[in-house]
């Protein structure tokens, strides 16, 4: 099994390592989550998006080589000051968003401006999309495995405070609910 190496730059290590890569792996193969898009969290994404008002949102499960956004929502049309890239890929390197450092922190994580922090200012969804605010909030099974994030992010700086943390938490939480009693349920999500 393998995973993208952490990248340092300088001083810096832009992207965290990923040490529970292994174990997700197999956890995300018994929960039947992670390997491609699905619609039930298409439409999370879309409840995502609305509940805080951006034009991206994203169920996010970290695999063997990168990022998959089983769960997205976002704009047919770039908004007004999106990056240089129109779309948004379902599939990311690693070192692209801010989804993996909330899975290694196993803490939600919350971005008003992300020019004004040196470690995520240079992030490539910075400009390639034009990703300036990020919320987002790890998915943690009932093992402690961490198995991706959920998150909203936006063009523009935005103040999440301390209700839009709680609400990401408690959002990433109902997901997690979610997902244990479909696999247990044997039932779609």
């Amino acid at each position: 099994m393998s995973y993208d190496p952490p990248r340092p730059a300088g001083r810096l290590l832009l992207t965290p390592e990923d040490r529970e890569a292994p174990e997700r792996v197999r956890r995300l193969r018994q929960l039947g989550v992670g390997r491609h898009p699905d619609p039930a969290l298409d439409a999370f994404a879309d409840r995502i998006a609305d509940m805080a008002r951006t034009p991206y949102a994203m169920v996010n499960f970290l695999v063997e080589n990168g990022q998959v956004f089983a769960g997205l929502h976002a704009p047919r049309t770039p908004p007004a000051g999106a990056g240089t890239t129109p779309g948004f890929a379902r599939f990311q390197p690693r070192d692209h968003g801010f989804c993996p450092h909330v899975a290694a922190r196993r803490r939600a994580l919350a971005l008003e401006d992300v020019r004004d922090y040196p470690r995520f200012a240079g992030n490539p969804v910075v400009d390639t999309y034009g990703i300036r605010s990020y919320l987002g909030a790890p998915l943690i099974d009932s093992t402690g495995t961490v198995l991706g994030a959920v998150s909203a992010a936006d063009v523009t700086p935005r103040p999440w405070g301390r209700a839009g943390l709680e609400t990401i938490k408690a959002t990433a939480a109902e997901l997690m609910r979610r997902i244990e009693r479909s696999a247990d349920d044997g039932l779609p999500l």
